[in-house]
């Protein structure tokens, strides 16, 4: 009697399995997740052996436990993906120039070079060999650097979005660049431009690029209502863009859209300035408010002239017809400029790097250096390294101060407002004798010598008439064991003194100002031992979430301007601190 076969058991719903096909291949078939639409992603697999097949399941098996499973749908080459980020995703949430960049990146080199591949088969070394091409064609290590940037960004979307499980741009070693070291003009430059500027149209335009060190698009994209000449302040809002054009001979005359007769400009004459911080207000010296409203005077003798063809878009720097100056003839006007006054060739842009490193050998505190430049906070360091450029007067400087800090020599150099200079560090006397304490209200302050008690308490007394001040003496063991500090805290010198100006905010949880009943600023002369009022640096600020779970927004420093300038960053964190505690670790109440 034949034994009856044992019936096959059936594999539990979302299995993989494996098996050989009419076709004679072996075919796997893995259940990944959920497709959109509610039904099963079951991702099919072919090779010519099981083990073959088994070897592509459990790797599907593996991604789909690690959340690496590529998204299903269409299957991508790195040209129909770039083409689409470049045009779909990146053009509406980048700036005009960015999307401008990325474009040249996309259809001038990655879609050459790289298009063809498949996009999830694209690997790290495609990338390299890539790289070292462009280089060898005579591409610059920074447009072949350019290039690694763009497709980084677009396969981090793609990454995003689960077309890919891996960015290979990210693995593969991108282009070395060599950042080249700005050489500021030197101050007889700068007057040589500055008196060849005088001859030339838009005077007052040259003169603001070295003397405030505004970007290109910021200094054309000015408008006269903009400028406070009676507070001498000018508002920094807004930058001009270089026109695009098409034609608008419906591309009959051969040339290209920009030199087309009939040209029409596509693009907006100007966007917000480049970051949050950009958006500023900047003091203008006397001499270039004089010039600003002698320019002024000469734009209307050129409307008067221009009559009906004069466009009125209310622009502080104009073609003799009223328009925008366009960015590019701008630029060839300072190469002009440059050759005119007998000045080394240079980038316009390095006048903002002469203007940065005029700040740093003036000793601008870092916050207003931060605020005339318009840099971020979070960024404002790198930025400070990146166009401060040391010179030789503030190698000298620094070098005499360490000499004098060191062997006793005087420093050639003053010190300048808004800084603080180093001091010996102070040693007390070791001796035996009496402790003179200066009481100064509910604070205990001791000293070696009477007469610097004295003098503090005679000191404290004008500043605070209402509080009472006098000097006690106490025996060594008694400060000792009631005194706060110990023997580290006897003084042998009188403390430094110094009007501190302080800053103060606080914001209800959501960020709403609360009204504290008090000002905003205020300056108040405190001594060094008052650590909870005094401070020698220019500024410094800080955020703390009450108990009642408000923010405050702390600023001090010895600088009024700096401190007035840091009070914006200041609220600005404390605001975003309120709104979000969770990412400044805060805990809710």
């Amino acid at each position: 009697m034949t034994r009856a076969s044992a019936p096959k058991s059936r594999q539990p719903n979302g299995a993989s399995s494996i098996y050989l096909g009419k076709d004679g291949r072996w075919h796997g078939r893995v259940t990944v997740g959920v497709k959109d639409d509610g039904t099963p992603d079951r991702r099919h697999v072919s090779r010519k052996t099981r083990p073959e097949v088994t070897k592509v399941v459990r790797e599907l098996e593996r991604q789909r436990d690690t959340g690496a499973v590529r998204k299903a749908g269409q299957w991508w080459t790195v040209k129909t993906w770039l083409t689409h980020w470049v045009e779909n995703i990146a053009a509406a949430h980048v700036s005009e120039n960015t999307i401008d960049g990325y474009r040249v990146a996309v259809y001038h080199h990655l879609i050459p070079g790289l298009g063809a591949h498949r996009l999830e088969k694209l690997q790290p070394e495609h990338l390299e060999r890539f790289y070292k091409k462009m280089q060898d064609s005579g591409s610059s290590a920074g447009t072949a650097h350019q290039a690694h940037r763009t497709l980084r960004t677009a396969l981090n979307e793609a990454v995003r979005r689960q077309h890919l499980t891996t960015n290979p741009s990210s693995i593969a070693k991108a282009p070395k660049v060599e950042e080249e070291e700005v050489e500021p003009y030197t101050l007889d430059e700068v007057q040589r431009l500055l008196a060849e500027a005088t001859k030339v149209r838009n005077t007052a335009r040259w003169v603001m690029a070295l003397a405030l060190g505004l970007r290109q698009g910021e200094v054309l994209g000015l408008k006269w209502e903009d400028v406070d000449f009676e507070v001498g302040v000018i508002l920094v809002r807004r930058g001009r863009l270089r026109p695009r054009y098409k034609h608008g001979c419906g591309d009959k005359c051969a040339r290209k859209p920009g030199y087309c007769p009939q040209k029409i400009n596509i693009r907006r004459e100007t966007k917000d300035t480049k970051t949050r911080a950009g958006k500023r207000p900047i003091g203008v010296p006397e001499e270039l408010l004089k010039l600003l409203k002698r320019h002024k005077e000469e734009q209307e003798r050129e409307r008067a002239l221009a009559r009906d063809l004069w466009v009125e878009k209310g622009y502080v720097f104009t073609s003799p017809t009223g328009e925008p100056l366009n960015p590019n003839t701008d630029f060839h006007r300072w190469k002009d400029l440059l050759k005119a006054a007998k000045v080394r060739d240079g980038r316009l842009h390095d006048a903002r790097h002469t203007a940065a490193t005029v700040l740093l050998i003036l000793g601008v505190p870092e916050a207003v250096v931060d605020r005339i430049m318009g840099w971020e906070p979070g960024k404002s360091a790198r930025m400070r390294r990146r166009y401060q450029h040391l010179t030789g007067q503030v190698l000298q400087q620094t070098a005499a101060k360490v000499g004098g800090f060191l062997w006793g020599k005087p420093d050639v150099s003053q010190p300048t407002k808004g800084t603080s200079e180093p001091t010996p560090p102070q040693r007390s006397e070791s001796h035996d004798g009496p402790v003179h304490v200066a009481h100064l209200s509910d604070r205990l302050v001791a000293f070696v010598h009477h007469e610097h008690a004295q003098a503090v308490v005679s000191q404290w007394g004008a500043d605070h008439p209402d509080k009472p001040a006098h000097v006690k003496e106490w025996d060594r063991p008694q400060w000792e064991r009631e005194g706060p500090g110990g023997t580290r805290a006897i003084r042998d010198r009188i403390p430094d003194r110094r009007l501190i100006h302080h800053a103060n905010a606080v914001f209800l949880p959501g960020g709403e100002r609360l009204n504290i009943g008090r000002t905003e600023q205020w300056s108040v002369v405190s001594w060094e031992f008052e650590t909870d009022l005094y401070t020698d640096l220019p500024v410094r600020w800080h955020t703390t979430r009450r108990p009642g779970q408000e923010v405050e927004a702390q600023v001090r420093g010895v600088d009024q301007e700096a401190v007035a300038a840091a009070l914006a960053d200041a609220r600005e964190q404390a605001v975003d601190r309120a709104k979000n505690p969770g990412e400044y670790g805060d805990l809710e109440a």
